[in-house]
């Protein structure tokens, strides 16, 4: 898929690092198909740092410890059409990546974030792959969290996931894709054996955020650009392929993995250098949610590179 940035435009404090409580705003924003719905937590001085949630269908409740980041920047995080406190669509023609890069440039716009920087997780890094290859202006950094680069690689490394589960998790797994009954109580039960190991291993997330996101997550938005589980995918993006993308990325650019991650270490470290210098980091103790296993080493790792960034203390090839 190519994109061009004329198909697009349309219409802090890091925990006890400073006491100044922050101040969040929010609303909605008109965007083709429906209203999304956006926060801005703090008012620090510093740059935006827009925050992109995962899925597709995704919400981004899981997000708000980046909150911690308000008294030294805006941080902007917003549901996406078709999930959270967003309108929620059924029209399956607005479930696309190209829909997607518009509704991001359209929340730029609408808040007047001339400059930003960017982090997105899973999804949200591959909305921003694909967005950053319409050349879009006054992006800072990039933050590609747990990202996946291509379909292809991602698959092969959850087939390489599921061999380490009970063979009786793996029969049920197989049996229900093989029969398309993945809708089965059974087949969820088997998927969260994967998703304790790989993806949220640490229960912190409050009951009251975990079960808002359950209830307005875009489940449909998610089978029909996705698949049935984070390890099978049979959507609209099965074929997706950022490589070209990344190596004509030329700003600063962080990518991160959980040590537990299904976007493994080996494959982001891998992508990591299609991107002129980039850097690479592991966030221990993590899987894929990051935010919700290990906030305190994450929120550390990006403020710090954030920081770097604005005192052009990263490499000149890349700095700007």
């Amino acid at each position: 898929m190519q994109f061009t940035r004329s198909a697009i435009v349309a219409v802090g404090c890091f925990l006890a690092a400073c006491s100044s409580p922050t101040r969040s705003t929010e609303g909605f924003i008109g965007v083709p198909g429906g209203r999304i719905w956006y926060t801005r937590m703090g008012d620090g001085p510093g740059t935006p740092l827009v925050v992109i949630h995962g899925g597709p269908g995704g919400t981004s409740y899981g997000l708000k410890p980046w909150a911690a980041l308000g008294g030294e920047r805006p941080v902007i995080r917003y549901d996406q059409l078709g999930s959270g406190k967003s309108d929620h669509m059924t029209d399956t023609a607005l479930f696309t990546l190209e829909r997607s890069i518009h509704e991001l440039q359209t929340l730029r716009d609408s808040l007047r974030l001339s400059e930003v920087h960017l982090y997105g997780r899973s999804w949200g890094a591959m909305l921003i792959e694909a967005y950053m290859s319409t050349n879009p202006t006054g992006v800072r950094s990039v933050v590609l969290s747990s990202p996946l680069v291509t379909t292809a690689q991602w698959e092969q490394d959850a087939d390489s996931l599921l061999r380490t589960l009970p063979d009786s998790v793996q029969a049920v797994i197989a049996r229900h894709e093989t029969n398309l009954t993945t809708d089965s109580p059974e087949y969820d039960a088997a998927a969260a054996e994967y998703y304790k190991r790989y993806v949220n291993r640490q229960p912190r997330r409050s009951p009251a955020d975990a079960d808002s996101a359950r209830r307005t997550r875009g489940t449909l938005v998610y089978n029909y650009m996705w698949g049935p589980s984070e390890f099978t995918a049979t959507g609209t993006l099965k074929h997706f392929d950022a490589t070209a993308w990344l190596r004509n990325l030329r700003v600063p650019t962080l990518f991160l993995a959980g040590e537990f991650d299904e976007a493994t270490p080996a494959s982001t470290e891998r992508f990591s250098k299609l991107v002129p210098g980039a850097e690479f980091r592991i966030i221990p103790n993590s899987g894929h949610s990051t935010e919700n296993d290990n906030p305190e080493a994450l929120l550390s790792t990006v403020r710090d590179f954030i920081r770097r960034v604005e005192s052009n203390a990263l490499p000149k090839q890349i700095a700007r």
